[in-house]
């Protein structure tokens, strides 16, 4: 596998925290870290793998950091947890398989209506409402397709569980980033795990950038809950933004 020079390490260290502040707050880190990756001549399977690695501490620090400030309430989740681990499973076997570009193509669509859903919908999140739907429901089928997606591609994962928390279950979106954090900590653990038994994983590049995102995660932690919804909600937008732009920009304009 193409291994990565010691000098890059700091840029790894660097590009991990950058990635865990974002996704703490609003998701869209692999905006970040997979490009870099891959820039540093790592072939798309190794990149993911190893993006799952870094991935996994960032989103442990944050979803330690919302529970215990009690945004999170872990045996609620737990059935998410569960079909998201099983969607991921599936999802991280299966890219190792086949060529996620196809299911490229279409990402970008699904995060412009996300994106405009939120803009003309401004009070979208700013407070908890009734569920939409059982529970039981909800997570089966969010947490069989989300975590299929995480496993299988990754980049907007963040805001797609968002998104669903707030439509399917009422959540403010204070509380939506706090409960995607452990979804994306399971999805990432689980895929990380396969992408292992495959060999496509880079365990010091993954590691350094680690530590970063472990970092930068319990900083963007802090203040989604010492600023809540008014402060997430333009990270949220500019994030999904940003993430749709660079999807178009690789499937249709460059």
């Amino acid at each position: 596998m193409t291994s990565i020079a010691p000098i890059y390490l700091p840029v790894l260290f660097v590009t991990g925290a950058a990635a865990g502040l974002i996704d703490s707050i609003a998701g869209g880190g692999g905006l970040i870290t997979v490009p870099v990756l891959l820039g540093l001549g790592l072939p798309p399977q190794a990149a993911l793998g190893t993006n799952k690695l870094q991935g996994s501490f960032g989103s442990f620090s944050a979803m330690v950091h919302f529970v215990q400030a009690g945004t999170v309430n872990l045996s609620d989740a737990a059935a998410g947890a569960a079909w998201t681990a099983a969607g991921a499973i599936l999802g991280s076997y299966t890219v190792q398989q086949l060529d996620p570009g196809f299911l490229k193509q279409g990402i970008p669509f699904l995060l412009l209506a996300i994106l405009c859903y939120t803009i003309f919908t401004p009070r979208l999140g700013a407070e908890e409402v009734h569920p939409r739907l059982p529970t039981g429901v909800f997570y089966a089928v969010a947490g069989l397709v989300l975590g299929f997606y995480d496993g299988f591609l990754g980049p907007g994962t963040g805001s797609f569980w968002v998104m669903a928390l707030m439509l399917g279950l009422g959540f403010d979106m204070r509380k939506g980033t706090g409960y995607t954090k452990v979804f994306n900590f399971v999805s990432n653990i689980v895929s990380l795990a396969v992408f292992l038994a495959g060999g496509e994983v880079l365990l010091l590049a993954g590691l350094v950038m680690g530590v970063g995102q472990a970092v930068g995660a319990r900083v963007g932690a802090r203040l989604v809950i010492r600023k809540g919804t008014r402060f997430v909600r333009p990270v949220f937008i500019c994030s999904v933004l940003a993430v749709t732009a660079e999807l178009f920009w690789d499937n249709y304009l460059r």
